[in-house]
């Protein structure tokens, strides 16, 4: 006989541990739990109560019916309770008398009661209370409760108590698991108002969307529901970001990050541990693991701006990432998947550097899937009067004027003939510059001088019949070759391109390396 309830007392105990932790949602474990109980005890409501010793109350946890009904910790907020039962619960913690029975609730028991919200006639109703504790530790409490006086009997009372330790578990991994949702939620909540703050900051709204920019956004809807890498064509200035946000914000990516990498800015010596990330130790003070761009993109879009600035190293790493869609981080050998779409945008005439053997042929043909070419603004100068009304706006906001001021129809005109060489970014930049210098009711333009072919010849440094600027790379480059000729190739000594230059030797390799020079 003995042998068969210890049999039982092993199953019982088995099969309400398995129950009671075997679902990550506390109403759903304790609802499973309840309808294996009620073979063995009368029972009707059972839940899960925290107690919160400062207030000298308890809050539901989970609370559940044999009808199926639930109640969690959101639906309701904590319930004063009777003080002389409080310091029992306080002072009785090593007690033996863990389990309490209310069989004729009456009088300050009834204060008690009213922590279940499932029951609206409690005087009638026998409650059985078990104090859970971890580690000598009281938190809270499991109550059961049936229909009717004098329900529950001391064999009840030894039963619940023999799998105490499991349910005060379960409890605990219940309270925990509430609040990693709630802090989840916040979490979601917060990254929503940033992301939106964010795009607020950097401009996402596509002012002309309807005007000079139609076209573009035409492709920006036929390509943003698809997965396809795009690439960004056009002029410094016109947009670029503020089109790839776009595709991102129209796709079904668009509740995911939105990470931006600008390819010329980043060192070729940390290109790796910036895209990739590194495992902890994996050089001299990589104390902890970092997830790379790439990680942090997952499930979104990576931003490539200035792709045609990848060095031909950085570009067979990128290379391998679009073809394959997998990395591993700097110093660890574990292959991580790529899910991330991915928009690149230069300036460059990729197709040129591509013949120039300048920019890897295969990586271009990766990229140029579908590609957009945003105009600069003279050619959509229709767009001006929205672009300048969004900016006045915008930049008075940040400066605390209000009411922003008007602009008179002789100030749009000048903006009108104006050429516009740097684009968008030029014309947010002299907005800003006349709100600073300006604070009357009407905004004065900064007079603006034409860019000539004359302007265009100098920066390049050719006679004035040349129409294209040169960048900032390409005057270096040319730079650097025109010293290099005059010193005969050599670097070092005294008739060396870097003492002409004053550079040390080695900083000098490094800059010739990268553009290509030799």
């Amino acid at each position: 006989m003995k042998s068969k309830e210890i049999k039982l007392s092993d199953e019982f105990f088995r099969e309400v541990t398995v129950r009671i932790t075997g679902n990550l949602s506390p109403n759903d474990a304790l609802l499973s739990t309840l309808n294996y109980l009620k073979k063995f005890i009368p029972i009707d409501t059972m839940g899960f109560y925290c107690f919160n010793q400062e207030k000298t109350a308890f809050q539901i946890v989970a609370e559940v019916d044999t009808l199926g009904n639930t109640l969690n910790i959101n639906d309701t907020v904590a319930l004063s309770m009777d003080e002389n039962f409080c310091q029992w619960l306080i002072h009785q913690e090593k007690n033996e008398e863990i389990v309490t029975l209310f069989k004729q609730p009456e009088g300050n028991a009834l204060q008690l009661m009213g922590i279940s919200k499932l029951l609206t006639d409690l005087a009638h109703h026998s409650v059985l209370i078990l104090k859970l504790l971890i580690d000598g530790f009281f938190f809270g409490i499991l109550m059961i409760t049936a229909k009717g006086n004098d329900r529950f009997t001391k064999e009840h009372c030894l039963l619940i108590r023999s799998v105490e330790r499991p349910l005060a578990i379960a409890m605990s991994n219940a309270r925990r698991f509430i609040e990693l949702e709630r802090l989840k939620n916040l979490l979601r909540e917060d990254n929503r108002a940033l992301m939106r703050e964010i795009g607020d900051q950097s401009g996402s709204q596509v002012i002309g969307a309807d005007f000079g920019m139609k076209r573009v956004m035409e492709q920006v809807r036929q390509v943003a529901p698809q997965l396809s890498p795009v690439l960004l064509l056009g002029e410094t200035g016109t947009g670029k970001e503020v089109i790839a946000n776009a595709i991102h914000l129209y796709s079904p990516r668009g509740n995911g990050p939105m990470i931006r990498v600008q390819c010329g800015a980043i060192p070729e010596t940390l290109l790796d541990n910036e895209l990739f990330g590194h495992e902890k130790g994996a050089f001299t003070g990589a104390f902890d693991t970092r997830r790379g761009r790439f990680e942090r993109a997952s499930g979104g879009t990576i931003f490539l701006d200035e792709i045609a600035e990848l060095s031909p190293e950085a570009q067979v790493k990128l290379l391998r990432v679009l073809q394959e869609k997998e990395f591993e981080r700097v110093g660890g050998d574990r292959t991580i998947q790529a899910d991330v779409r991915i928009i690149a945008a230069t300036h460059r005439d990729l197709a040129q550097r591509v013949h120039d053997g300048q920019f890897r042929q295969d990586l271009f043909f990766r990229l140029n899937v579908f590609s957009i070419h945003l105009p600069p603004l003279r050619d959509r100068k229709q767009d001006i009067p929205l672009l300048m009304r969004y900016f006045i706006e915008r930049k008075a906001g940040e400066m605390n004027l209000r009411p922003a001021p008007g602009v008179s129809l002789e100030e749009i005109q000048k903006l009108l003939d104006y050429d516009w060489p740097g684009n968008v970014r030029e014309l947010q930049n002299i907005i800003e510059r006349a709100l600073i210098t300006n604070r009357s009711e009407t905004l004065r333009i900064p007079d603006l001088t034409p860019c000539d072919p004359d302007r265009k010849s100098f920066l390049k440094g050719e006679s004035p019949s040349s129409t294209e600027v040169l960048t900032l790379r390409e005057t270096i480059k040319a730079h650097l070759s025109r010293v290099l000729t005059l010193t005969g190739g050599r670097i070092d000594g005294p008739r060396g391109a870097a003492r002409l230059l004053d550079m040390h030797p080695s900083t000098l390799r490094f800059h010739l390396k990268k553009l290509g020079l030799r």
